[in-house]
């Protein structure tokens, strides 16, 4: 969503002056003698995921809604993770890059003899990204990361495309594609043979491969100048071993949806 963000920057400027207020974002200065334009978006919001990767069950989770543009080029945000950005110059962005995956709790691996299965706290991961906006309403990217106490790496290659307001309200698609190291498949995805008894599958230890395919709308739409709501689906198709992984086919889905809708504020 970070090219909304950009966007609802220029929506709130033509509200303000619709308006004839005067406030408006302002460039700050860091301690360096860079500026960086204000964006400070903060808020809460629900969101609906799969209760495990390639679970069929959904849970809902509470979620804090952040984006965050602060001096040295540094991003922060819950959708789009942390960046700092080092290269940005003539439409190159790139830099350091850090993300989390979601875990799988126990309480969710029902009903028996899913409970045989592992469960695993979220990972944070992080390392490189670099991005070319070809126009405005076009990006392309590709980040690498790994997790940090932890051996699962993960290489993402996505697609932003804006498309045309409708009235105040912003919106643009995501096409992603990613693939994960041995470690990270097996963990999601893998069954041991002790717990493959208990499922009756086979056992699966997968190696590095591509795991899903994605395809996510984020919309944007401001109430006033400071407030909105943002809202997010993405839907991935789990590919390759993941898709394969006799947890997903007997106990699971390839079919895996995530929706969010936040309510925000942006500070001026």
């Amino acid at each position: 969503m970070k090219g909304i963000y950009k966007r609802f920057e220029i929506v709130a400027i033509c509200v303000t002056l619709a308006w004839s207020v005067g406030a408006h974002a302002q460039d700050d200065t860091d301690t360096k003698g860079g500026s960086y334009d204000s964006n400070r978006i903060l808020g809460i919001g629900l969101q609906r995921l799969p209760a495990w990767p390639g679970a069929e069950n959904s849970r809902n989770v509470v979620v804090p809604f952040v984006h965050l543009e602060l001096p040295w080029h540094i991003t922060l945000s819950t959708y789009d993770g942390a960046t700092v950005d080092f290269i940005h110059s003539d439409g190159w962005h790139g830099g350091l890059y850090a993300n989390f995956t979601w875990g799988r709790d126990r309480s969710e691996l029902h009903p028996p003899p899913l409970d045989a299965m592992d469960s695993f706290s979220s990972r944070i991961n992080a390392g490189g990204y670099i991005e070319h906006d070809f126009t405005s309403w076009l990006s392309v990217g590709t980040d690498l990361s790994h997790d940090i106490g932890g051996s699962g790496a993960y290489w993402r290659v996505y697609s932003t495309v804006g498309l045309p307001s409708i009235w105040y309200y912003m919106h643009e698609f995501e096409l992603q594609w990613q693939g994960t190291n041995g470690a990270a498949m097996r963990r999601n995805f893998g069954v041991t043979p002790v717990q493959a008894q208990a499922l009756g599958v086979d056992p699966w230890q997968p190696g590095a491969g591509s795991q899903e395919a994605v395809i996510q709308y984020s919309a944007f739409m401001p109430t006033s100048l400071h407030t909105g709501f943002a809202l997010s689906i993405n839907y991935a198709r789990l590919i390759g071993s993941a898709g394969d992984s006799p947890l997903v086919r007997k106990y699971g889905s390839p079919n895996q949806l995530t929706s969010t809708l936040a309510f925000v504020y942006r500070f001026l």
